[in-house]
């Protein structure tokens, strides 16, 4: 189902709007939370879950008033500061509670900014009871998409990520089936026209010093690795129903243009904008209406120069990785996902270098042989798998 059958959602939205946030204390939660604290009548927050920072969801739950808490990592279940969660507040512990918050009555809108696999059955399972889901976890859609993707009914699901957003905008009122093709923008990340030989070199305090965007650890290193814009290949082809090697990756190293459509005619629809991400994360609260902007507007008559350039998918391999992975489907983004997952974490905690990343990826790949997509269950053992498998190549490289 395409999630542009309509132009807007099937019945208007619930005003003040019932928000769970899932992964409140990482960079999308707190911009989260922020946009609701500038929309407090329109915006209620409701649930709120955090992995381990306690102190941080105890602070957003009495700000906010929330009526459910989540902590996912059991080891914080006792910290003493969840004693201070406000009265009448529900307190549940666990991954498998990050599901339930994506399903409660009192819930209209959840906002998955979980990072990594641990969002996929949040996803589903908002999905699956008529939530309206604003998601930022782009792992729920690239390893789990053929499952996801038929339960999202028009105007039901909105992709936060400031990309895909901006092609959901450019779409909006337009057929799906008049587009020629995507161009995806790519700041290019901290090391854009560096050799290979360059590449080996850096470290991970070098690779997080993103060149415009402000965003968690984990995703930092793979904007700089561009396997984060190579997930954003695999996303687009399953959002907007396009072939991966329709969707074009163009360096925009300025981050105003978020990504353009182009359509049969040679027309070319562009967003631009501010890079901030409270702007996309509000529209997806928002949507089919616009909100007074949360950023600073930009003064176009004074902006500098934009420029295009072309990713070099010979020197960061992990894009190309991606569109193999992509052009493979079944069960093998998840893969991909997996053994990235353990590489990023590798690279940032020093125990292998920045190429490491890609050959350990594309090591664990080429053992797995895809398979279609049957359940959660299944792509969660073939997850297990890679990450085990990628440590195992890991360790080898180490010793």
């Amino acid at each position: 189902m395409s999630i542009f059958e309509d132009t807007a959602p099937r019945s208007p939205r619930r005003r003040p709007l019932r928000v769970a946030i899932l992964g409140c204390s990482g960079s999308i939660g707190t911009q989260t939370l922020d946009v609701c604290r500038q929309h407090a009548s329109k915006l209620k927050v409701v649930a709120l879950s955090v992995y381990g920072s306690t102190d941080q969801l105890v602070a957003a739950a009495r700000e906010f008033g929330a009526a459910h808490a989540c902590v996912a990592d059991p080891s914080h279940a006792n910290d003493p500061i969840l004693d201070e969660l406000p009265g009448g507040c529900e307190l549940t512990v666990g991954s498998e509670a990050l599901a339930e918050l994506a399903v409660l009555d009192d819930v209209d809108c959840v906002v998955n900014a979980l990072v990594g696999a641990a969002g996929i059955h949040a996803g589903y399972q908002a999905l699956k009871a008529g939530k309206v889901l604003a998601y930022a976890n782009k792992e729920s859609i690239i390893v789990a998409g053929d499952l996801l993707m038929p339960l999202a009914q028009p105007g039901m699901l909105i992709p936060v990520d400031s990309e895909h957003s901006a092609i959901f905008q450019c779409l909006v009122g337009e057929r799906t089936r008049d587009l020629h093709q995507i161009w995806l923008t790519c700041s290019g990340g901290p090391f854009y026209g560096k050799s290979r030989e360059e590449l080996s070199l850096v470290s991970a305090a070098d690779a997080l010093a993103h060149p415009t965007w402000a965003m968690g650890a984990k995703i930092t290193i793979d904007s700089a690795s561009l396997m984060n814009k190579g997930f954003e290949v695999l996303e687009a082809h399953h959002l907007f129903e396009v072939g991966i090697d329709d969707v074009r990756v163009l360096v925009q190293r300025q981050s105003r243009i978020h990504s353009m459509v182009e359509f049969e005619d040679g027309s070319t629809l562009a967003q631009l904008g501010p890079s901030d991400m409270r702007i996309p994360i509000q529209y997806a609260l928002s949507y089919p209406e616009r909100w007074e902007t949360p950023s600073q507007r930009i003064d176009w008559c004074n902006e500098s120069p934009i420029t295009f350039g072309e990713a070099d998918e010979k020197t960061f391999g992990c894009l190309a990785l991606a569109r193999e992975a992509g052009r493979v489907g079944m069960t093998m983004p998840c893969v991909l996902n997996a053994a990235n997952e353990i590489a990023n974490e590798a690279f940032r905690h020093q125990r292998c270098g920045f190429l490491d990343i890609e050959r350990i990826v594309g090591a664990t790949m080429a053992e797995h042989s895809a398979e279609p997509v049957t359940s959660l269950d299944q792509l969660d053992a073939i997850d297990s798998w890679a990450r085990a498998r990628a440590a195992e190549l890991l360790s080898e490289r180490v010793s």
